[in-house]
């Protein structure tokens, strides 16, 4: 029998339980709570944004508004020019020997901006390259470092100009060298990385101190700096080219961008100066200005048919080759740059003009006294000496001031009327006006207009005191009398050669008629008694075989310094064969001071040498006939 089911007790439900008491923090926890992130990632987002900002503002500021402003300077930096100089032309003689002309030579660059501090780590890199260069660029060690330093960020200096190859050929082997190797911070460097080498020329005159005067010289930056080098600069000098090149660290980039515009060379010159006859004129004024202890002398040779130059000498000279060592007082061209009053060469013009008005003739007889009162003075000649009676020809001959002022008295019916044909007769001459050659720093002399003479100046300017001029115009007026009255203006070129070697002579210069042939005949007739008359003051030009005409002259000196007559000047003109003139000599010595002092005794011998040297020279043929002995007394 089953058991009946028993039922769950149900519990008894007793008292209630009061809560649990929720459990207390401890001391020192919090609880943690994750913040949100977006605040911070908004902050991040902006900061980018702002940067990108920068940098797209940058960016348009540089490739769109200031694109052609950073070109420009990135070029600059990265593009080197370099210019070409043009081959500088030849100066000839009339044969076509050189007497100025060209040779290779470097300029010498550096990098200045490799050389500093930061960029080699040394605080002496720069005056340890200048020790390396100087001894070969032959300067001192601080000009080189300057030059180095004056701007440390240029990419471009140039040390030292026209130097020659061998120099380049010394700083080659120094660059090659352990002594320009150094270790500065950044490691190991050359000194002389930046130090190239750019070709250029350098002028040279092969003859040394021969034709100086005429020549002048080159300066440093390739232009004339004197005589026909400044004078005829354009057309020697040619044209420059340019050449731009990529460079980076100071050398050229083999690949980089090159731009080349070819120079155009300069024309060669032909002058009209004979080189050997040049070389007897500058030894012969040159041994006379020693020996007369002067302070300078002259000598000009003139072809007296074409009036062309043949030499221009002056004493003391210069070697433009050496122009360091050149006294600067010589470094002109004295023959045309002196103005001084030229004493009794000048008194064949006054004969000219005399013969040529008709007033007299060769052998119109001329009393003179010892002395002679006109304006506020007594005039006298040389010596003392009773009263002479000469001829026309025997006063030039004597060379009488005296004779000389009664003569050119007959020019007119009063001194002023005298003295305005005497004035004419000058100008057309040559004097009180340049000679044509347009010589730099040439003096066309003095010569007042007549109506401002002073009462003594019309009696001075007769003989030849009281004007000036130089040496060129007095051998030009004695040309004009050996051309047969015919003035034709000097020349010193023959012509030029272009680049491309065609030959452009020199146009024909002018001719003047300034007396007629008669009156030229005369006055040469006149002249050859001043050499070969046993009176005549001028036989120490006599030549053998040849008849020479000429003219002495002793005159007072201006001194320069002072303004007051001081010394003299001796001269001496005259050309040959006169029978059948071919050259023109002129000789002037200033201020002789020891020996004689008178034209023909210091200027004759002169005269004598060179004239001799240039018949030899131009192979002139002897005279066929002996001189015509005009009478000098009555």
């Amino acid at each position: 029998m089953t058991a009946p089911r028993q039922q769950p007790r149900r519990p008894v439900p007793g008292p209630a339980r009061p809560a649990a008491r929720p459990a207390r923090p401890r001391v020192g926890s919090r609880p943690l709570r994750l913040g949100s992130p977006r605040p911070r990632l908004r902050l991040i987002g902006l900061g980018l944004t702002l940067v990108l900002l920068v940098f797209t503002v940058r960016l348009l500021q540089v490739q769109a508004v200031d694109a052609d402003a950073y070109a420009a300077r990135a070029n600059v930096n990265r593009y080197i020019p370099v210019t070409l100089a043009a081959e500088r032309g030849a100066i000839t003689d009339r044969n076509g020997v050189d007497l100025a002309t060209t040779v290779d030579a470097y300029d010498i660059t550096a990098a200045p901006d490799l050389l500093t501090p930061e960029r080699t780590g040394l605080r002496d890199a720069a005056h340890k390259a200048a020790q390396l260069l100087a001894p070969v660029l032959g300067g001192p060690v601080d000009e080189v470092e300057e030059k180095l330093t004056a701007n440390p960020a240029s990419k471009y200096v140039v040390l030292a100009r026209q130097q020659p190859p061998q120099v380049w050929d010394r700083i080659r082997e120094l660059k090659q060298g352990k002594a320009a190797r150094v270790r500065g911070k950044h490691g190991a460097l050359n000194l002389l990385t930046g130090v190239n080498r750019e070709a250029h020329s350098k002028r040279v005159y092969p003859n040394g101190d021969l034709a100086a005067g005429i020549l002048g010289f080159v300066n440093a930056d390739g232009k004339g700096g004197g005589g026909l080098e400044a004078q005829l600069n354009t057309a020697l000098a040619g044209k420059d080219g340019k050449r731009v090149y990529a460079q980076s660290g100071g050398r050229q980039v083999p690949t980089g961008d090159l731009k080349e515009q070819a120079a155009v060379p300069g024309s060669d010159v032909e002058l009209t100066i004979d080189r050997d006859i040049q070389w007897a004129a500058q030894s012969a004024i040159a041994a006379q200005v020693r020996a007369s202890a002067a302070d300078r002398g002259y000598v000009v040779v003139q072809d007296s048919r074409s009036g062309e130059i043949l030499a221009m000498a002056n004493a003391p000279g210069y070697n433009p080759n050496d122009l360091a060592h050149a006294d600067r007082a010589a470094l002109g061209n004295a023959a045309l740059q002196d103005a001084y009053e030229p004493g009794s060469v000048n008194k064949v013009m006054t004969m000219a003009a005399v013969l040529e008005e008709g007033v007299a003739t060769p052998g119109t007889r001329v009393e003179v006294p010892n002395r002679l009162p006109r304006a506020d003075r007594a005039f006298a000649d040389d010596i003392d000496h009773a009263t002479w009676h000469l001829t026309l020809n025997g006063v030039l001959a004597k060379s009488s001031n005296i004779g000389t002022i009664l003569a050119s008295e007959q020019l007119g019916k009063t001194p002023e009327e005298s003295g305005a044909v005497l004035y004419s007769y000058l100008r057309k001459f040559g004097l009180g006006q340049p000679t044509g050659l347009g010589f730099p720093g040439e003096t066309p002399g003095i010569l007042a207009p007549a109506r401002e003479w002073s009462a003594s100046q019309r009696y001075t300017v007769p003989f030849g005191q009281g004007l000036s001029l130089n040496a060129v115009q007095a051998a030009s007026v004695y040309s004009t009398i050996a051309g047969g009255g015919e003035r034709v203006r000097p020349t010193l070129v023959r012509g030029t050669k272009g680049p491309d070697g065609r030959y452009i002579p020199a146009p024909a210069p002018p001719r003047t008629r300034v007396v007629s042939e008669k009156t030229a005949k005369q006055l040469s007739e006149m002249l050859e008694s001043v050499v070969d008359d046993r009176d005549g003051t001028g036989t120490k030009a006599k030549i053998p075989g040849y008849r020479v005409a000429g003219k002495t002259g002793t005159s007072n000196r201006v001194d320069p310094r002072t303004g007051r007559y001081h010394g003299y000047t001796a001269s001496f003109a005259g050309f040959a064969p006169a029978d059948q003139p071919r050259v023109t000599v002129y000789c002037a010595i200033q201020n002789p001071t020891r020996g004689s002092y008178f034209g023909g005794q210091i200027c004759g011998p002169v005269f004598q040498q060179v004239m001799s040297f240039a018949l030899k020279t131009l192979q002139v043929p002897p005279s066929g006939s002996g001189p015509p002995r005009l009478p000098v007394e009555y």
